[in-house]
């Protein structure tokens, strides 16, 4: 195998290890996303307070978020585990955690004197995420006990029943063992973030979210805590708060804004297009390197995430399921009824205080950033080494001025056929930078070619070549040993781009001349 990339190694900090987490979090909650809209708009319309009140058709509400959602999420972190078998085991031991937790509730409130609240049901989205990878490991590793142990003709027969009876005994396990465990600390997280309302100090986790964002530590407290919290309220009252503090695109939008009016050089140039692929788009990341390259403004952002939260709390706003991405059709598509005031006020105020914050900031450093472009491409660069993966818009802020680790002139081992570019989750950012190298091979006149996107858990074997950011190609080797790997900085522009071009012409004309 011949790699293209530079030996560069990626730290084994705590950060790379909580990124690795939320990215895993993130795989297993984003492809489900479509189902949280589905249940959203069921809440929307079905639900006693919702538009059009339908007794008949709310009875799917309870049983889509108890159990279809909670499922969904197991089988997809089964399957990044181990294929669709490790999915099939997975959500059989994650209903175990589900009952497991209702017997525990019912068990409960039938203690509880006449007349006292009684407990509700506990959704099993944080069960789920760790029972669903677990059960299939588990599994993986069984079959690896047998693996070419078993007499010719008894496979299907060993394979079947081995599934079952692990899915069995996990999800016994899970009603016993995990279902108390995950109780406990649903009704912890809970009673902590009712604290922080009962208190007025939500806005004070704009002090974790808004640092945790720019460094992309925000997965893990995104879809593990806040998330789960936010289905469980939500199902609750129609609605949650905790959908916003983190999706909210205002803080964004005010610090773009403070760069096309008071920034210099390349940021202020970039700042405008930037702002609508942040706002409109939903990728929030595009903001990023415009903070790093003056960590004061990180100030002007927390300041603006504190006063979206505080202003959604004042109304009593929320969404009805989360918005992903963070655009603004998203944030305003679920918002629940009754909550379109105070939502709109978050976003124009969040953005309005971080642009008066990020403004004089950058007034008064105005004569020291004159010559700030080259501090905005480190930015950048060091914008995408804290992702630790790929991003097309990233790139693209710097106009093509970033570094690339690596060439692309190596000689492959095999006909390449099949391109894919990994990332953590698979989805945005690589999928466009997927597009760029898609097109540029078109126009090569190169039909026998595919590009895609994957995310490096969903790696097979099957690929020729992969493109990847530099801190990630290691993880990318392990999943595709035989693949020529190609590492990248400048996601949208990489000059390397043209060198897989020619390679790939390279080789069909040494196959039509041979």
């Amino acid at each position: 195998m011949t790699a293209t990339s530079a030996d560069a190694k990626a730290p084994g900090s705590f950060r790379i290890g909580v990124q690795k987490v939320g990215s895993f979090m993130s795989g297993m909650i984003m492809p489900n996303i479509p189902a949280l809209i589905a249940w959203g708009i069921l809440t929307a319309f079905f639900i006693e307070v919702g538009w059009t009140p339908n007794p008949a058709l709310e009875s799917m509400v309870g049983p889509m978020i108890h159990y279809l959602l909670p499922i969904l999420i197991a089988a997809q972190g089964g399957r990044m585990i181990y294929d669709a078998r490790g999915a099939v085991v997975a959500a059989i031991a994650t209903f175990g955690v589900i009952a497991g937790s209702d017997w525990l509730v019912d068990q409960f409130n039938a203690s509880l004197p006449e007349g006292a609240d009684e407990m509700g049901q506990v959704h099993m989205f944080i069960g789920a995420m760790i029972m669903g990878p677990l059960a299939a490991w588990i599994m993986k590793k069984l079959d690896a006990l047998w693996d070419g142990k078993i007499r010719a003709g008894f496979e299907m027969l060993v394979n079947m029943f081995s599934a079952g009876i692990a899915g069995f005994g996990m999800a016994v396990a899970g009603f016993f063992l995990l279902a108390p465990v995950i109780n406990w600390i649903m009704d912890v997280l809970g009673s902590a973030v009712g604290w922080l309302v009962q208190n007025n100090l939500l806005p004070l986790t704009s002090l974790l979210i808004e640092p945790a964002k720019v460094f992309f530590l925000n997965n893990a407290f995104n879809h593990g805590v806040l998330t789960p919290l936010g289905i469980a309220d939500a199902a609750e009252h129609g609605k949650s708060v905790l959908f916003l503090l983190e999706a909210n695109p205002g803080p964004g939008l005010g610090l773009l804004l403070a760069f096309t009016f008071f920034g210099v050089g390349a940021a202020r140039a970039t700042a405008p297009g930037a702002a609508i692929i942040h706002f409109f788009g939903g990728i929030h990341e595009v903001y990023f390197p415009y903070v790093l390259m003056k960590p004061a403004l990180l100030l002007a952002v927390i300041a603006g995430g504190a006063t979206g939260v505080a202003t959604n709390v004042f109304f009593d706003a929320g969404l009805r399921a989360p918005a992903a991405p963070g655009s603004i059709f998203a944030v305003m598509a679920q918002t629940a009824s009754g909550s379109y005031l105070g939502v709109i006020l978050s976003v124009v105020l969040s953005a309005a205080v971080t642009f008066a914050v990020a403004a004089l900031i950058l007034a008064a450093s105005r004569k020291r950033d004159l010559a700030g472009e080259d501090e905005f491409t480190e930015a950048v660069a060091k914008t995408q080494s804290n992702k630790g993966k790929e991003s097309s818009v990233l790139a693209g802020l710097a106009g093509g001025q970033g570094t690339d680790a690596g060439t692309a002139t190596a000689t492959a081992i095999r006909p390449i056929e099949t391109i894919i570019f990994a990332c953590d989750a698979g989805m945005g950012s690589s999928a466009m930078g997927a597009s760029v190298l898609r097109n540029k091979i078109k126009k090569a006149g190169i039909e026998d070619v595919t590009v895609t996107n994957k995310a490096i858990s969903n790696l097979d074997g099957s690929a020729d070549l992969v493109v990847t950011q530099v801190q990630l190609t290691d993880r990318a080797r392990e999943k595709e040993p035989e693949a020529v790997h190609v590492s990248v900085d400048n996601f949208m522009n990489s000059p390397k781009y043209d060198e897989v071009v020619e390679m790939v012409r390279q080789q069909r004309e040494q196959q039509q001349d041979g």
